[in-house]
């Protein structure tokens, strides 16, 4: 697949500094799109795992600027629509518009039953992975309706958008919310030829999987579970026997869905898995 076409247009993305954000800001760079990302940088207390930090945005510049690309990086909580709003503009200001929306950035809360889940870190959840998605989409929609130009706005949805996961009730709640803004935001917007779709990643390489809690969470019979013993049982989860996807995985999907070559793929949730949430 040719992405070739995507070069000259602008990408806004949330949670860009590192994991699937910074995977996605490498891809379009490396196909000539100029990259406006935002990512927090800081750590939220009810976080499991260590959140990004200034330096990890300082390695996604570079590795955008590597492929050739151009980036503004903005620090800014996507929890807060007056920030949001803010990198969207600084972006405005350097690169003239937007054509393509990622609302990527996501969190997890401590892994619990749901009657013993902390009250402020199920919010938290929801805050960034719900209403964080609306306030990303809500600062770039009325700009893209605006040029008349049409676009693209891809949801980072999960494999627990469409299945129930033990201990992960809050994250799960939330990525299911986000197909259904996503199935009504691609109803709402797809007269002014603007697609809205969603990706489904399963296990994805990222510090978000790959931690301490999470390894616990998969082999509760070991208070220590080597690296092995944790993919291992990981990759019974998928029909494919693979513990994990990559970030690029998605990337590449998310290069597919925003490309010419998606151009009437709207209203869609794409399960980048190995199976795992196959009915």
């Amino acid at each position: 697949m040719s992405t070739q076409e995507l070069a000259g247009q602008v990408a806004f993305i949330s949670g860009a500094a590192r994991g699937q954000g910074r995977s996605h800001a490498v891809r379009l760079a490396r196909a000539g799109v100029k990259i406006i990302g935002f990512d927090l940088c800081q750590q939220i207390d009810t976080v499991p795992f260590d959140m990004t930090t200034g330096e990890d945005f300082e390695e996604t510049e570079r590795l955008v600027k590597d492929v050739g690309g151009e980036m503004i990086a903005v620090r800014a909580d996507v929890r807060d629509q007056g920030e949001v709003d803010a990198a969207f503009q600084a972006g405005l200001d350097r690169f003239g518009k937007v054509d393509i929306v990622l609302a990527n950035a996501g969190i997890m809360h401590d892994y619990q039953r749901t009657w013993r889940l902390d009250e402020e870190g199920f919010r938290n959840v929801i805050d960034v992975n719900v209403t964080g998605v609306w306030h990303t989409v809500k600062a770039a929609v009325p700009h893209m309706i605006e040029r008349g130009e049409g676009g693209a706005i891809v949801m980072t949805g999960s494999a627990a958008s469409v299945t129930g996961i033990p201990n992960l009730s809050g994250y799960v709640a939330s990525k299911h919310a986000v197909l259904g803004l996503m199935r009504t935001l691609a109803k709402e917007v797809g007269r002014y030829q603007i697609r809205v779709n969603a990706v489904m990643p399963g296990n994805c390489n990222t510090p978000m999987f790959d931690n301490e809690g999470i390894r616990r969470l998969y082999v509760p019979d070991a208070e220590n579970p080597d690296q092995k013993t944790f993919l291992d049982r990981a990759a019974t989860m998928s029909p494919m026997r693979n513990p994990y996807v990559d970030p690029e995985d998605v990337s590449e999907a998310i290069a597919y869905l925003v490309s010419p070559a998606g151009r009437y793929v709207t209203g869609v949730a794409m399960s980048i898995d190995g199976g795992t949430a196959t009915p």
